[in-house]
């Protein structure tokens, strides 16, 4: 969607009312009350036949009797009419509406539903539809109330988008009443059309937003949302409350078909993996809206607590430490000021308590040396009604305090007890700006949530670790597995089928034999060596348990000759009609003193391939048994996810003689993430188990299930590792040409280092210093699906790599425009690189589909504007902006 056509949605200048009415119980009714009261600047033309003026406003008959095209229209009749209206509005020129009606997916007109005739009339005239079942939006800062809430939302700097109405009039209902205000608030309802991905991708640019805040009950496009998602967390912070963590939760709601429901913990995997802070139920959403809308971006993630109470500051102190929390070290300077201060009884370490008694002066004391401290970054204020002085008086104290201390100081968080005695002492700090919560437990919770919320961008700028080398990728010979399957019209793939697939890529496996019959299982069975695991081959039989078909342990060929016979006899009599192809056969791993764990990859109905990790032996349950990352997985990622493993008790940190060798099971799981991606007819793979061993890491049993390639997309574009190129430049040096990958920091790094000022200049338009760790993990760490980064990559002579140049261009929600810039180390100019690399950039925009590529530089760079123009730009000099302006269109101009 364009962002200049979702801007008429969220800021029309004029809006219609397709039935408003003045009967007061009606949609229609209450829409046209709350615009008329919000004071909107635009035309508001309520439009329905029955009327001559609503609510006091000239009425219209039609829609074609309106005096301008409305920029915005909302729709506030009958279900089965809107399919009508959305026709007529869209011949009239309107190109946004909200359906008010509920439950056109389920009214069916003409074979097929109200919703799809809706849609399909949108489509025809390219029009966007906020709804059906939606409350309407809210837009503040222009006073828009486009909807039929009972209440206003107030401005502020806030974005809140919500699937539930009922949420919607929930949030409005406490945030008014704490004075917290929003820049929008767009009720998505079954969000038919207009869905989070657009939205995010509009508010993350909207400089009037700080903060967005999302209600999420399902997603229709887990790709689509996470790239916007993504994209948006980088800048600000993006808080979700996500409904329906069991099945049958999310099928009452009937929003979604339920082979279309997607597993709670992949959505808990998502956020997390999007940089998004995720809470569990409306009072944490409450608590973070809080600290939002009040507290400062967090720096360090400890906590100082300041109290006239040990009791609260206990519950303060319990919760912290038991969500991962930490108290912060005061240190001897700041307590020996603060003995000065603290009366006997009292204590001056963290939490520092003052005791029930102590007066406003002895707060507005002890708070102002802990905000002078350097060494508390948060600070907790705590405060029990008194009877000596009311809470308010208090309030005021330590208001003034915070207000008068010049630069950089902790961020407070406070929490004034009590109802009665307390409400207005709260009221107070929301007015002054400072986050308030009415318990201990409130505070810190919310307090954490900051800290998650910090830990999830470090998470999601760390630079990871290469892959170590010598590792094998043989794609080709596993391609010739899958293809041989796909030949034969194999689904389901088991150990003996899948052995070369895993040693292609390194994995280590028993060694594996194949037998036709019971005296070619027990010569086999010889060679290989005692004792060893026999398994019927059957098609056929899913379970082989229920036939015996899985022996182990079997320690001469003699048993093996009889066990295979046994095998065979209960098939005839269990399965008459199966055909039997064999026997496989194992030698038994050593499982004394090892781990056995299960690598799974499952195809999630919203977010694609997830690769899950827990023990060997349990059942495979996405939400109880495992843990869930998705892929692309490198090795940070991979770490993190065993760390949440061992965290979360989904593999237990037992005391064996050899520990579990984190890292081995971190490449093991790169690897099989390199699986999924090389192949995408994989729909399903299970490792059970996986047998670890200090740093061997054996797969025992593993099973493969095939299917329509096109059937399952990765919820994030991997490495496009086909790109890569080999070119070799004018001076004979051979260079790759790839896509950038987030392991190459460390080259970018020394590249950006060894920049010419002039270079530097063209580049950024200014003397910008050499970039630090967060500006290379964003310029590294990039969205294949919105970005492009190729470098010229070469190896030196002592056999590291380094970077010669870069080419970078940034594409537009939409994928019309892009934007691009290129820089080439000064000792590789005149080699032909520049050009190759810019060669390369237009080459793949032409086949991503933009419209065209822009790009600008400074008046003097006549280097690059010759580039430019000998590859096909269009070249001009902006003497007004003082820069040069480069475009190449991809589609000839209309």
């Amino acid at each position: 969607m364009s962002l200049k056509h979702i801007d008429k949605l969220l800021h029309p200048a004029s809006v219609a009312v397709i039935g408003a009415s003045n009967r007061a119980n009606r949609p229609g009714n209450a829409v046209m009350r709350n615009l008329l009261q919000a004071n909107f600047a635009g035309p508001i033309m309520p439009v329905n036949p029955k009327y001559s003026a609503i609510n006091g406003v000239l009425a219209y008959g039609s829609i074609n009797e309106l005096p301008v095209v409305p920029d915005l229209a909302i729709i506030c009749t009958r279900g089965d009419r809107v399919p009508d209206i959305i026709e007529q509005l869209g011949e009239f020129g309107c190109r946004n509406a909200i359906v008010i009606a509920a439950g056109l997916a389920q009214l069916q007109v003409d074979g097929g539903s109200v919703q799809e005739a809706m849609l399909a009339a949108a489509r025809r005239w390219q029009m966007r539809i906020l709804g059906p079942n939606s409350l309407g939006l809210m837009v503040p800062g222009l006073g828009l109330n486009a909807s039929y809430a009972h209440t206003a939302a107030l401005p502020g700097k806030l974005a809140f988008v919500s699937q539930s109405s009922a949420v919607c009039t929930t949030i409005l209902d406490w945030a008014e009443k704490r004075g917290i205000g929003f820049s929008h608030f767009i009720a998505l309802g079954d969000g038919a059309d207009v869905d989070y991905d657009e939205l995010l991708d509009y508010l993350g640019r909207d400089a009037k937003t700080n903060a967005i805040l999302l209600y999420v009950e399902s997603i229709r496009s887990g790709r689509l949302f996470m790239s916007a998602a993504r994209a948006t967390s980088v800048y600000k912070p993006v808080l979700v409350i996500k409904t329906g963590h069991t099945l049958q939760s999310l099928e009452a709601a009937a929003t979604v078909a339920a082979d279309q429901i997607g597993a709670d913990s992949v959505y808990d995997a998502a956020f997390r993996r999007a940089g998004m802070l995720r809470v569990g139920e409306l009072r944490e959403l409450f608590a973070a809206v809080e600290t939002l809308a009040h507290g400062k971006p967090i720096h360090g993630e400890r906590l100082a607590v300041l109290t006239n109470g040990i009791g609260p500051a206990l519950m303060a102190v319990d919760t912290l430490i038991n969500n991962g929390g930490r108290l912060e070290t005061l240190s001897e300077q700041t307590l020996q000021r603060l003995r000065d201060v603290v009366p006997v009884g009292g204590h001056s370490g963290n939490p520092v308590n003052l005791l029930g008694d102590a007066s406003p002066e002895l707060y507005q004391r002890a708070l102002d040396i802990l905000l002078d401290a350097p060494e508390v970054d948060n600070l907790l204020v705590l405060h029990g009604p008194s009877a000596l002085v009311s809470g308010e008086t208090y309030a005021a104290k330590v208001i003034q305090t915070i207000k008068r201390k010049p630069g950089r100081i902790p961020n407070v968080l406070v929490a004034w007890m009590g109802e009665g005695a307390s409400v207005a002492a709260r009221q107070k700090f929301s007015r002054a700006g400072v986050a308030s919560f009415r318990t201990p437990e409130g505070a810190v919770g919310a307090f954490m949530h900051m800290v998650q919320y910090r830990r999830n961008q470090k998470l999601l700028l760390e630079t990871p670790e290469s892959v170590p080398a010598g590792i094998p990728h043989d794609i080709l010979s596993a391609r010739k597995v899958v293809n041989l399957a796909h030949s034969r019209g194999d689904n389901q793939l088991t150990t003996e089928d899948i052995v070369p697939l895993l040693q292609a890529y390194g994995i280590k496996t028993l060694p594996t034999s194949t037998a036709l019959t019971p005296g070619e299982a027990a010569l086999q069975a010889s060679s290989i060596g005692f004792p060893v695991a026999l398994k019927i081959v059957s098609q056929d039989i899913l379970h082989k348990s229920e036939v015996g078909g899985v022996v182990l342990n079997l320690h001469a060929a003699q048993e093996v000759h009889q066990t295979a016979e046994n095998m065979l006899k209960r098939v005839a009599t269990t399965y008459p009609n199966a055909r039997v192809e064999g026997f496989t056969l194992q030698q038994m791993a050593r499982r004394a003193g090892a781990y056995e764990l299960r690598i799974a990859v499952k195809n999630d109905p919203v977010f694609g391939p997830v690769i899950l990790l827990g023990e060997g032996g349990t059942e495979l349950d996405t939400d109880r048994h495992t843990v869930v990352a998705l892929p692309p997985l490198n090795m940070a990622l991979a770490r993190y996810l065993v760390i949440q493993a061992l965290a979360e008790g989904k593999i237990r940190d037992r005391n064996l003689q050899q520990p579990l060798n984190r890292h081995a099971l971190e490449v093991l799981l790169t690897q099989v993430n390199q699986i999924v991606i090389d192949h995408p007819e994989i729909q399903e793979l299970d490792i059970n188990p996986v047998l670890a061993s200090g740093a061997e890491l054996t797969v025992l049993d593993i099973s493969v299930k095939l299917g329509d390639p096109n059937a399952r997309q990765l919820a994030i574009r991997p490495y496009p590792k086909e790109l890569e190129e080999n070119i070799r430049l004018n001076n004979g040096r051979d260079v790759i040409l790839r896509p950038i990958r987030p392991e190459d920091e460390a080259t970018h790094k020394e590249f950006d280092r060894r920049l010419l000022g002039v270079d530097r200049y063209n580049r950024y338009f200014s003397e910008m210093p050499s970039l630090g760790h967060e500006q290379l993990a964003r310029q590294t760490q990039i969205d294949y699906d919105r970005e492009m980064a190729f470098i010229a990559s070469a190896v030196c002579d002592d056999g590291r790599e380094e970077t010669l140049g870069v080419v970078r261009a940034l594409m537009d929600p939409e994928n019309t425009e892009g934007e691009f810039a290129v820089v080439v180390r000064a000792d590789m100019k005149g080699q032909g690189l520049g050009k190759r690399l810019l060669k390369k950039m237009l080459d793949y925009c032409r086949d991503s589909g933009i419209d065209y590529l822009t790009g600008e530089t400074m008046l003097q760079n006549h280097g690059m504007a010759g580039l430019a123009r000998s590859l096909g730009f269009v070249v001009k000099r902006d003497m007004d902006e003082g820069v040069i302006t480069m475009r190449f269109d991809f589609k000839p101009l209309q």
